[in-house]
């Protein structure tokens, strides 16, 4: 080969090694469908009496009475509560002493654990002297009269069905404003808004309490 065609054949080896290297294997990309709200379903049921997170059967919406109160979502997270003359300071008294109790099935103490008929079994019988029934199904069975939405009043009950037997599974005390307090399953007791989109989906009925002490 001549002195001529071996600067060629350097030159093109030259260039072929400056090239970028490329990996014959190609790369996945994982695909993530998100879905809205409504459509995020967790399928599993549940025999807890406050499920809270279970699904529905069916996506009811019932509508929710409009507030007559000024309480704004930030004064309740504070627990700065405005009560007026007509108000039973005693309700809203004991409440406070329950807010952020964790959630505990089956237990009933305050400021240590406690499930959804718990908080409501011990509260009423602290305020008003009457003793309820243990379950929140049972609560509503024998303990109440339902009631239209634009007659609740604080002290009444708004329960839910949570869990994916159409059962009522979920019990809270309503106070004012659209504003309930209930123990959570997964935030412990705390204050929410009916009209929130969980609740409103998942509400069953307004219910007065009628037994007597």
């Amino acid at each position: 080969m001549s002195r001529h065609g071996k600067q060629i054949l350097y030159l093109a080896a030259a260039i072929f090694l400056s090239l970028p290297v490329v990996s014959c294997h190609t790369t996945s990309h994982d695909t993530h469908t998100y879905r809205p709200y409504h459509e995020r379903r967790n399928r599993g049921g549940s025999s807890s009496d406050d499920n809270t997170t279970a699904p529905s059967t069916t996506d009811r919406k019932k509508p929710i009475p409009q507030s007559g109160h000024d309480l704004v979502s930030d004064e309740w997270a504070r627990l700065d509560i405005k009560l007026g003359r007509k108000d039973n300071k005693k309700l809203y008294h004991e409440l406070k002493r329950w807010l952020g109790t964790p959630y505990a099935y089956a237990e009933h103490t305050c400021g240590e654990g406690t499930d959804c008929s718990g908080m409501v079994m011990e509260v009423y019988q602290a305020v008003y002297g009457i003793k309820m029934h243990r379950n929140s199904a049972k609560m509503l069975e024998v303990n109440c009269r339902i009631i239209d939405l634009d007659d609740l009043k604080e002290g009444d009950l708004v329960f839910f069905i949570t869990s994916s037997d159409g059962h009522v599974s979920h019990v809270g005390i309503y106070l004012k404003d659209n504003k309930f307090v209930h123990a959570s399953s997964s935030r412990g007791v705390t204050v929410d808004d009916l009209r929130q989109n969980y609740y409103a989906t998942h509400f069953h009925a307004a219910a007065r309490v009628t037994t007597r002490p």
